[in-house]
């Protein structure tokens, strides 16, 4: 018979209980990078011993109007990026649904800029809109492989040179992207054939990458080497973005897999949600703005569907937007009415899907408007002036500064009726 055990004292249970207070270097870990609030960051406990930060994403917070509005007709929507000023912060994604020849001159003509994909099927066939066609009248279960295919074509430096000079005789400014594998050789064909701009983007960007396969690509090298203003991303977290800010990189790129055709989430596991992602970058460049006196711009890429949340984007620190899907669905967008990820063709781990997003509008009605539905997937641009007036933000640098609240009943209070009928607020 086992020996009866007596129960343990008050002061054995006060030593046996679980301590749930983030020990020292943990809170060190999520301290603000700034020092200037103070604070530490919000924890919580994921399991025992390990503690992990709140993000959040647009239908998460609410921005708050401001004692004092503005007329939104005062409001100055306009923005730089390398020299050059644009009057609304709205990028074309370089995606080829998205941004052909002629969308990248539309879109210059509006107010904004198009991204040509240099590795995409404009650069890698003569005539793209066979390509094309077959993408948007493949079986959905063909997507993937008939892409892998489609995408095996070479990139012919012709063709590169070619659709740059195509946007500039237009009187445009030609924007660029090519991926970090490629920028070597493809970089300075593009200079050279008139590419104003370079958009160094990838899944992930930093400017310290290890291979043990060779020689990584250093972004402070492309800048380097190169006359034109060099924009890079993704980048998500505040080291990353400061250490590419000091590689002398023109603006950011932020966002890893909140695109609609985008599935590196689910794929890969990988992402943080856009408005703790922007807050962090956002306060990297700030903190490089105040040692060296050079603001670069961030633009928010990827999850914006609307009006409120290209709002939203400046609100949390972003100068500008890159618009995908919300652009494919114009009826000047190369795509026929689908849209897929950039990485979708990849040929070992396609991390993106086509998805039909139809069509909503001309590229000038989804952007300036005059909008036709209810649900803030046109007139983009009017959205923002108006959100920046209530706001009382006179210009994009004053949103930045706008109050912002956590707000997870935003989107629902009140619209019981919307959700049932399916309107506005409730599609």
């Amino acid at each position: 018979m086992k020996p009866k055990t007596a129960p343990p004292s008050p002061a054995e249970r006060e030593d046996l209980s679980l301590d749930l207070t983030p020990p020292a270097s943990e809170a060190a870990r999520f301290a603000d990078p700034l020092g200037q609030t103070g604070r530490a960051v919000d924890t919580v406990a994921l399991g025992l011993g390990r503690w992990v930060r709140r993000a959040y994403g647009y239908d998460d917070i609410a921005l708050v109007p401001a004692a004092a509005t503005v007329d939104p007709e005062d409001v100055d929507t306009s923005w730089e990026v390398g020299g050059y000023r644009l009057r609304i912060p709205v990028l074309a994604a370089a995606m080829d649904s998205v941004t052909d020849v002629r969308t990248a001159v539309l879109m210059w003509e509006l107010g904004g800029a198009g991204v040509l994909n240099l590795e995409g099927l404009q650069t890698r066939y003569e005539d793209p809109t066979e390509p094309l066609d077959r993408i948007a009248s493949a079986p959905q279960e063909d997507c993937v492989r008939l892409l892998q295919e489609l995408y095996r074509a070479p990139v012919r430096e012709d063709l590169v040179a070619r659709r740059i000079q195509e946007i500039k005789r237009a009187g445009a400014l030609a924007f660029g992207s090519t991926t970090p594998a490629s920028a070597s050789w493809l970089a300075p064909l593009a200079q050279e054939a008139g590419l104003d701009v370079l958009v160094l983007q990838s899944t992930v960007i930093t400017e310290r990458h290890h291979s043990s396969r060779g020689r990584a690509l250093s972004v402070r090298e492309v800048v380097r080497r190169l006359d034109i203003p060099v924009m890079a991303g993704n980048c998500v977290s505040y080291e990353a973005a400061l250490e590419l800010l000091e590689a002398g990189v023109a603006g950011l790129f932020v966002g890893v897999g909140p695109g609609a055709a985008c599935t590196s989430r689910k794929v890969l596991g990988v992402g943080v949600p856009q408005v703790t992602a922007l807050c962090d970058v956002a306060a990297a460049r700030d903190a490089f703005r105040a040692r060296t006196g050079r603001h670069v711009p961030v633009v928010a890429d990827g999850g914006i569907r609307v009006g409120g949340e290209v709002a939203k984007s400046i609100a949390c620190g972003a100068d500008a937007v890159m618009l995908g899907s919300a652009l494919a669905a114009a009826a000047e967008a190369p795509g026929r009415g689908y849209h897929w990820g950039m990485a979708t063709p990849h040929a070992a781990l396609p991390r993106g899907t086509r998805i039909r997003v139809g069509t909503a509008g001309t590229l000038r009605q989804i952007l300036l408007g005059p909008a036709q539905v209810d649900d803030g997937s046109q007139n983009l641009v009017e959205a923002l002036r108006t959100a920046m007036g209530m706001c009382g933000a006179r210009t994009l640098r004053e949103m930045q500064q706008a109050q912002i609240v956590l707000a997870p009943a935003l989107l629902t209070e009140g619209k019981a009726a919307q959700f049932a009928q399916r309107v506005g607020q409730g599609r």
